[in-house]
């Protein structure tokens, strides 16, 4: 416990058992300092520490125990891996005399998370434990954050020693948090830029989590670059900015994907040109001078060959690379943007924001979320349509953030993820938008936001349907539509059962009041919004297509 109290962690989110319980005891003696959130699963605390380490900046800490309480925490350090979440997770462990003997809930998690964690380590001797806990709390949260996994056996646990808190920043052989700049790549960087006459930028999560806004600002405004967000990345400057063209990928804007075809200089910030966003990479941006700034070595020239590649952390790269470019504007190009956000207005937005009859729109509601919140909440979404719509119609403004489950996918992020970023930022409304699928893989966290007194508004966008394979089988498989249809329970009366506000709403009429409703309670907030059930989200890039081939309908 000590070991964490000086790295400043001051939050827990765990689960006892058996193998874990010397920790817990321990913890007993510094409640005053560190604060235990008990979950009800344990891959709701991992999902949990996702939302606060996202919300803060900060690594976040969880704990379970041996066996299925590690291998439950498997999901959510795959996804903390995918996203670069910065997540340490500290699982008990069988006494080290019992290892590999399949002792009761022994499980070898140390190979198990190997492939889904920065780093991970087990100690077997309690003098270990102080550098090891500092140790991972370097490794998770500086360089491209990530999740990493300390295995404690019991009787490293249980063993006295002196304390030694760790001094300074721990050395850990062979891992470099930050590459050197190399000034030649910024040089090569700004002479494209300057000589470009149709540039992109793309804005990714590295941005956000470098704290390197205020560069990328000053960059795209000193040399008026248009921008497009990953879906990650989408916070990270206001959507409303004049030179903000909206967003990439399958279900995103249709201007910057079919744009990336046509522009001549494409400069990517810390973003891996994931397929989502770049579809079929032998049609992606062939015409394009490529500058690629990462972090991370192993992600530049990985999907799409850059022509610069710029190793760097993304707020000192783009500090340098302000200094080196030329004033300028790109008017008629970014009229050519206009021309597209107008054809999808038309085609696809107003369509979808307000409709002229029919049931409620997906759209709609997080359209009207953004404007009854003014652009100021904290969204965490879920996975499926309400996450596309959630990333195509809330417009984030200064300090917003949206946080969902990037590269992973996994459903049920949201619920716990919403009350770990609550717990870190209580200056913001934080709103969990989930569909009627998702929601019901981690409702049991109900208990722990009930038990916290946590304020999370929670949006469940119900169609009774899996939305998004129904969406695919419909468009793909003849509407074939096997095993998507949902027989609900009654959300709001389980929402009432763990003594919790709420309200349904099924017409149009009254979802503008419910919003204001729930974003006013002072405590947590269910509000339940009945969908249109064979809603669609537009547009939409087939898997395995060009950017370029998006379908408006």
């Amino acid at each position: 416990m000590l070991a964490l109290i000086d790295q400043g962690v001051e939050v827990i989110f765990g689960y006892p058992g058996g193998a874990i319980m010397p920790v817990y005891d321990a913890l007993f003696d510094h409640e005053d300092a560190l604060r235990h959130v008990l979950v009800r699963h344990e891959q709701g605390a991992v999902h949990m520490a996702q939302g606060y380490a996202r919300a803060c900046g900060k690594p976040a800490v969880c704990i379970a125990t041996s066996g299925p309480g590690a291998t439950n925490l498997v999901t959510g350090l795959a996804d903390a891996k995918m996203d670069s979440t910065a997540v340490v997770c500290i699982t008990g462990q069988v006494p080290s005399r019992l290892l590999g003997a399949d002792a009761f809930q022994e499980t070898d998690i140390i190979s198990v998370s190997a492939p889904v964690t920065k780093w991970n380590c087990q100690v077997t001797r309690p003098e270990e434990i102080s550098e090891v806990i500092a140790s991972a709390i370097h490794i998770a949260g500086s360089g491209r954050p990530g999740p990493v996994l300390v295995d404690i056996t019991k009787d490293a646990q249980l063993g006295t020693v002196d304390y030694r808190p760790s001094m300074g920043v721990p050395e850990v052989a062979g891992y470099p948090p930050k590459p050197a700049l190399d000034p030649a790549s910024i040089d090569a960087a700004a002479r494209l830029i300057n000589a470009a006459r149709r540039p992109l930028v793309l804005v990714g999560q590295g941005v956000l989590l470098s704290g390197a806004q205020a560069e990328m600002r000053a960059l795209v405004e000193r040399a008026g670059l248009p921008f497009a967000s990953t879906l990650l990345g989408l916070s990270a400057l206001p959507s409303r900015h004049p030179l903000s063209v909206g967003m990439l990928g399958m279900h995103g804007n249709y201007g910057p994907n079919v744009k990336t075809n046509e522009c001549d200089v494409l400069i990517a910030v810390g973003m891996r040109f994931d397929d989502r966003v770049t579809g079929d990479l032998t049609k992606y941006a062939r015409q394009a001078k490529v500058i690629h700034m990462d972090i991370d070595r192993s992600e530049i020239d990985k999907n799409v060959t850059a022509t610069v590649g710029i190793l760097a952390d993304a707020r000192d790269g783009l500090r340098a690379l302000v200094e080196r470019v030329e004033p300028a504007s790109h008017d008629a190009w970014l009229a050519e943007f206009r021309e597209c956000d107008a054809v999808e207005i038309e085609r696809v937005i107003e369509k979808d924001i307000h409709p002229d009859d029919g049931g409620l729109r997906m759209a709609e509601v997080i359209h009207q979320l953004s404007e009854r919140s003014r652009g100021q909440a904290i969204i965490v979404a879920d996975v499926g349509q309400h996450q596309m719509a959630a990333a195509r119609y809330y417009k984030f403004d200064e300090g917003s953030r949206i946080i969902t489950s990037g590269g992973a996918g996994t459903m049920g992020f949201a619920l716990p993820a919403a009350l770990g970023a609550s717990v870190a930022r209580s200056d913001r409304p934080v709103v969990a938008v989930i569909g009627d699928g998702g929601f019901q893989m981690t409702l049991q966290e109900l208990g722990t936001v009930f038990q916290e007194k946590a304020p999370v508004k929670i949006m469940v966008l119900n169609n009774e349907y899996l939305g998004m394979v129904r969406q695919w089988q419909q468009l793909f498989h003849a509407r074939r539509y096997s095993a998507t249809s949902l027989v609900n329970p009654d959300f709001l009366g389980i929402a009432v059962a763990y003594g919790m506000q709420g309200n349904r709403v099924t017409s149009r009429e009254n979802l503008a009041g419910a919003i204001d409703d729930m974003l006013a309670a002072e405590s947590a907030y269910l509000l339940e919004v009945v969908v249109e059930r064979e809603d669609n989200i537009f547009p939409m890039i087939p898997s395995g297509a060009a950017v370029s081939e998006i379908r408006l309908e």
